[in-house]
């Protein structure tokens, strides 16, 4: 596609644009053009750069929109969303992608090859055509045999999700679909010996919690309830055969109640689940206080938005989340906090990391030896009280006790940074994966990652006029 193409909103242009990026000729894009009257035909093949989705709830406050901005790397509930493979020597990633000039929701994948330092252009797993909701973003996994999996993510029965599965290990240049299920918030595990044990969300009662388990990801078991006590949003990990979730509630169904603190765990794909300690749990859990719970937010009147979950070195989960006095964005609901909490092998202990301007400031958790980092937008950009800011570098060498900033790893910013994303096992330099964008209003949104220091960023290429590049560094 020429570089210096820029379709408009309407469905001819946009129609044209499909047939350009699918490869077609002067002649059979007139033909397409002729029957602009019908339905678009999903677009396919590569595209010609980075560019991330921009998003509005539209749901104004007096300090601007619930959420907004450049969210292709949106939700913290979509997890994994980049893992690395020394096999392979590549992190593959997926994100919420559009056509520049278009708020039109493309599931992308695309890799960084840790041997040459570039990237190919992005494939377009799948079109969502009218949606320009990143909620239904993808979430990524690899299996055994070093094939890509996308798990799409629906939203309710309104919207199905459906699974992908590279046709070539380890590459990400053509896929095919193996499924179409009820399944929002996607959080799929493969675990060796097992196969898949997929966490996600069903609108049943609310926003219940699920899982269902596969051997080889086409053929599925049918889906569990985990819990359902009138709603939750969950954040999981993996650490050997072990699979942890953490998630909150919401009071009366509201999300903008949402509260409390509950963590569960398997060791065995779901046959049985239990506390850190090892105390067996009936599902699906269906009452607020149960032996789940493991901080009282509610009591506390402070409300809890799930980030990131990992493990130490001994196995043992750590939690990372906001907590906030209210839903809406603006001072009057500060503080805000980054807190941690952690199961230290006979209790639970809480510390604040770091204060923050959002609720939807979203960062993520790595433990690196006795070292553990934080990397969120913990300071204002250039939209203060807008989802994101400033990505910062948060350090503790004393099992997450105290923390200390190490490093202001964007500044003088144009647009909010957000959703700092944690590959799975990941590798320098591509350690930490987010996109940014004017929470305000309307804007492009760009790609980045960072290595372990915080010292060095880069951007993905916006535009592409070959088939591999050399992301771009920032400068400081």
């Amino acid at each position: 596609m020429r570089k210096d193409f820029r379709p408009s909103l309407t469905l001819n242009r946009r129609v044209f644009l499909r047939a350009a990026l699918a490869g077609a000729g002067g002649a059979a894009a007139a033909q397409v053009l002729r029957g602009a009257d019908s339905p678009p035909a999903p677009l396919t093949g590569q595209a010609d750069g980075y560019r991330g989705i921009w998003f509005t709830l539209g749901q104004p406050t007096p300090h601007g929109d619930k959420y907004s901005g450049g969210l292709g790397t949106y939700t913290a509930n979509h997890n994994p969303m980049a893992v690395y493979s020394p096999q392979a020597g590549k992190t593959f990633f997926t994100y919420g992608g559009t056509v520049k000039g278009e708020r039109h929701l493309l599931v992308m994948a695309s890799y960084f090859d840790h041997k040459t330092g570039r990237v190919p252009r992005p494939t377009i797993v799948h079109d969502k055509l009218t949606v320009n909701d990143p909620h239904d973003n993808g979430s990524i996994q690899l299996d055994d045999k070093g094939h890509v999996w996308i798990f799409v993510s629906g939203r309710a029965q309104k919207r199905p999700g459906f699974i992908y599965r590279s046709k070539e290990p380890f590459s990400v240049a053509a896929f095919e679909r193996v499924g179409e299920r009820e399944i929002t918030y996607p959080q799929p595990w493969f675990l060796a010996g097992e196969g898949w044990l997929h966490l996600f969300t069903k609108y049943t009662h609310g926003r219940e919690l699920y899982w269902a388990t596969s051997r080889d990801g086409v053929t599925w078991s049918d889906d569990r309830k985990l819990a359902g006590m009138g709603g939750h949003y969950q954040v999981s990990g993996a650490c050997g055969g072990k699979v942890a979730s953490f998630f909150n509630y919401h009071p009366g169904g509201s999300v903008d109640k949402r509260t409390n603190l509950y963590y569960v765990q398997t060791e065995n794909s779901g046959k049985s689940w239990t506390t850190a300690d090892g105390q067996p749990l009936e599902t699906p859990l269906s009452e607020v206080k149960n032996p789940a719970l493991v901080v009282d937010f509610a009591a506390q009147g402070k409300l809890m938005y799930t980030c990131d979950l990992n493990f130490d070195r001994d196995g043992r989960p750590l939690l990372l989340y906001v907590t906030s006095r209210g839903f809406a964005p603006g001072p009057e609901n500060d503080p805000r906090e980054f807190c941690l909490t952690r199961w230290d092998g006979r209790a639970w202990q809480t510390s604040v990391i770091a204060k923050t301007d959002h609720n939807y400031d979203m960062g993520s958790l790595w433990v690196a030896g006795d070292e553990w980092r934080v990397i969120a937008p913990t300071l204002p950009g250039p939209q203060p009280y807008g989802g994101g800011g400033e990505m910062c570098l948060w350090t503790s060498g004393d099992a997450g006790k105290t923390w200390t900033m190490k490093k202001q790893i964007t500044r003088d910013s144009p647009l909010n940074h957000n959703y700092a994303r944690r590959p799975r096992n990941a590798h320098d330099p591509f350690y930490a994966f987010w996109a940014d964008g004017n929470p305000n209003k309307l804007s492009e949104s760009r790609l980045y990652f960072c290595d372990s220091t915080g010292e060095h960023v880069w951007q993905l290429p916006y535009d592409m006029m070959e088939e591999t590049a050399a992301p771009q560094p920032v400068g400081r």
